[in-house]
């Protein structure tokens, strides 16, 4: 039996979030989709509020996961610790709201989505992403279909999780810097990997921002709240088709819907 997994890359403002109801369950349908994890850290531009993360399940996400900004908006605080369906970092401090992995019980039996955050230049007060990681999986040896979302800055940082976790997890994708890499593979262990599943949002725009302020920021201009851009939106995000009984990624395809 296999299993059809859909990542999808981090949802960004309310154009992002809009597309993503107009447009996540007719994808699920055309790529027989059995399961979806989808970034939801920036349907608030920066951050995500329990409302949005309602509107990002509505639209057919069976697991949110969260970044850098899961603290931006408090109110999401108490709904971390109502949900076992919203995931932050795991390697957050142990006293922090939420949980950092889940288990949920499929038809092709368990799978455990695990969300991490990278230490290079998120200046992120955490514990090691690798070790935290390892511990989990080592935990939870018997589940065989491990996901595992890596919202970090450096393709450094994203490489060496992805052939750390090799032969370990069913898929490895990261998230965060919003831009669609072109490496997604699957590992000679059986892991399938993307370093960045890009965004979901504004396909003209600075990883989702409007242009102008983009620009107008890197020229000195005193700052301002991030505006979301307009125009068309994109869905950045990945297919893997997994194994249900070994766990092993069979195939990866990274897709952009626009």
């Amino acid at each position: 039996m296999t299993v059809r997994i859909l990542a999808v890359g981090d949802v960004c403002g309310k154009p992002g979030l809009d597309f993503l109801r107009r447009r996540l369950r007719s994808i699920q349908k055309a790529q027989r989709i059995d399961f979806t994890v989808v970034n939801g850290e920036n349907a608030n531009v920066v951050g995500v509020t329990p409302a949005q993360c309602e509107e990002i399940f509505d639209a057919g996400a069976d697991v949110i996961t969260l970044g850098n900004h899961t603290w931006t908006r408090t109110e999401l605080q108490d709904y971390l610790n109502r949900t076992s369906h919203v995931l932050r970092p795991a390697n957050f401090a142990p006293q922090c709201p939420g949980q950092g992995f889940g288990i949920y019980e499929t038809n092709a039996g368990p799978i455990m989505v695990v969300n991490a955050i990278g230490r290079f230049t998120l200046d992120a007060n955490t514990d090691n992403p690798f070790v935290v990681t390892d511990n989990i999986l080592a935990d939870h040896a018997d589940v065989k279909l491990v996901l595992v979302d890596f919202h970090a800055e450096g393709t450094s940082e994203k490489l060496a999780m992805g052939y750390f976790l090799e032969g370990r997890a069913s898929a490895v994708w990261g998230t965060h810097t919003h831009v669609q890499t072109s490496d997604c593979a699957v590992l000679p262990g059986g892991t399938g990997y993307i370093s960045d599943l890009g965004m979901t949002g504004p396909a003209r725009s600075v990883l989702g921002i409007d242009v102008d302020q983009s620009i107008g920021k890197f020229l000195g201009d005193p700052p301002r709240r991030y505006a979301s851009a307009g125009g068309p939106c994109k869905m950045e995000c990945a297919v893997f088709e997994l194994d249900a009984e070994t766990g092993r990624c069979l195939s990866a395809e990274a897709l952009r819907i626009e």
